[in-house]
């Protein structure tokens, strides 16, 4: 598993918690979106760890322009009277969620298996 999904994740935590930011309300709805976008990319570059079809560029492309793309939406939705947000809400919460369920079902299976295999062991 490449580590660096994990390693943007916890730089992530690491800026939210100890660096004081203070943006205008107007921006929340785009930045939510774009952090969740960034999320969705992050929990995609460790799933695709865990697969072993990571590839640095495709996570890091992916990352930028998913994220881009999700606040243009918003802000384009919001220019046209249109909630794009709770469209891309939902459809990055969908992904978040198969691509954890996914995670979750991969480590099980692994645990699973050395279990097994210490019991034939002994």
């Amino acid at each position: 598993m490449n580590w660096l999904p994990v390693i943007a994740l916890l730089i992530g935590f690491f800026v939210f918690y100890f660096v004081p930011l203070e943006l205008p309300s107007d921006y929340a709805p785009y930045l939510s979106l774009a952090a969740l976008s960034g999320l969705d990319s992050i929990l995609g570059g460790i799933r695709a760890g865990v697969e072993g079809k990571f590839h640095v560029d495709v996570f890091v492309s992916g990352f930028i322009f998913n994220t881009l793309l999700a606040a243009l939406l918003a802000y384009l939705g919001d220019q046209i009277g249109v909630d794009l947000f709770l469209a891309a809400v939902v459809t990055l919460g969908g992904r978040m969620f198969l691509n954890l369920s996914l995670i979750r079902r991969y480590y099980l299976t692994q645990w699973n298996i050395s279990r097994q295999r210490d019991t034939e062991r002994t």
